[in-house]
């Protein structure tokens, strides 16, 4: 019998009557694991999630091409959202769907050059699934219950409950994914063989923006370094989300809050997930010690922007084989 993580639980129906108890909770979550569960995110219909998984994987290739990212279909505009493929010979073996909250394009702060805004692109629908509705209405229930994550955050830290808030309610760049994991067919490349004798989907890393929200449905599979510097598995939560923090807040508190290494194993049948990813917006001061700025304590603040410290760290740092060819441009 495997031995899962123990991780707290976050009930989001219980936010009023608990909420400094509930903050207190989330703060020491964070310090220690960087994982705990959220549960009764009210309007979440899990069902449809996975429906609208299985709608667009089981496509046929010819509608995924066609949102496709610039990057694998040149015919394509599109090179930051929209679909990518499995790649041969990557350890990371999964094809995903992604879309944002889309600018206005008559913004005149929304630069055309910057991919970070670019427009959401979309399956033509057959009528079987209302998949852009759905997944729209879904991203708006998960960006409100994270802003009031937020606030439980900022009320546990001792600074304005709403602190968080100017990081996200302009032109916030949060990303909403649909990922398939197939199980490994065949011989598979010794990357994505771990060094515990293991094989991943998805290999050993932090998450980069600010804060994510997992649903994996009933499938297990996710893995967390614990403090031991052990992997360790986290039971998957079919009615409820995994939340983990990234790079982004890590760094905003001075490694206050661990940005935990995760990874993701073939569990020898195909795998779904649907990750929310908290992104600030472009221009967001995201720097180190971020959080100095209210106590007037610690190392002093250095603001830096999200948009360019995010381009900077997934295409040269992190080296992402999805952003690798995207074009630098000035801001």
């Amino acid at each position: 019998m495997e031995n899962h993580l123990n991780l707290p639980v976050l009930n989001m129906a219980n936010i009023k009557p608990d909420e400094k108890a509930l903050s207190r909770q989330i703060i020491n979550a964070l310090e220690t694991v960087g994982f705990m569960y959220v549960d009764n995110i009210e309007g979440v219909d899990f069902v449809k999630l996975y429906q609208a998984c299985d709608w667009l994987f089981k496509q046929p290739m010819e509608v995924k091409d066609s949102i496709t990212r610039k990057l694998w279909n040149p015919n394509n505009k599109n090179m930051f959202r929209g679909f990518y493929p499995i790649v041969p010979g990557e350890p990371s073996h999964k094809e995903a769907f992604e879309f944002g909250r889309d600018c206005d394009p008559s913004d005149p702060e929304v630069d055309p050059k910057n991919w970070m805004r670019e427009a959401s692109v979309w399956p033509k629908e057959d009528g079987k699934f209302p998949f852009k509705q759905f997944l729209v209405d879904t991203f708006n229930i998960l960006f409100k219950a994270s802003l009031e994550i937020f606030r439980l955050v900022a009320i546990g830290i001792g600074i304005p409950d709403n602190a968080f808030d100017e990081l996200f309610l302009d032109k916030p760049l949060s990303t909403f994914r649909l990922i398939h994991y197939p199980s490994w067919q065949g011989k598979h490349p010794q990357a994505a063989i771990t060094e515990d004798g293991k094989v991943v989907t998805t290999p050993d890393h932090t998450d980069t923006p600010f804060m994510t929200l997992l649903h994996t449905f009933d499938f297990d599979g996710l893995e967390v370094m614990n403090s031991k510097g052990q992997w360790q598995p986290i039971k998957s939560r079919p009615n409820g989300f995994i939340m983990n923090i990234g790079d982004v807040l890590s760094r905003m508190t001075n490694g206050r809050f661990k940005a935990t290494r995760h990874r993701v194993l073939d569990i020898g049948r195909d795998r779904y997930s649907v990750p929310f990813f908290n992104e600030p917006s472009f221009d967001a001061d995201i720097g180190i010690n971020w959080v100095n700025k209210f106590t007037k304590e610690g190392p002093e603040h250095v603001p830096e922007k999200y948009g360019p410290w995010y381009m900077h760290t997934v295409k040269h740092i992190k080296k992402f084989a999805e952003y690798k060819t995207l074009p630098e441009f000035d801001y």
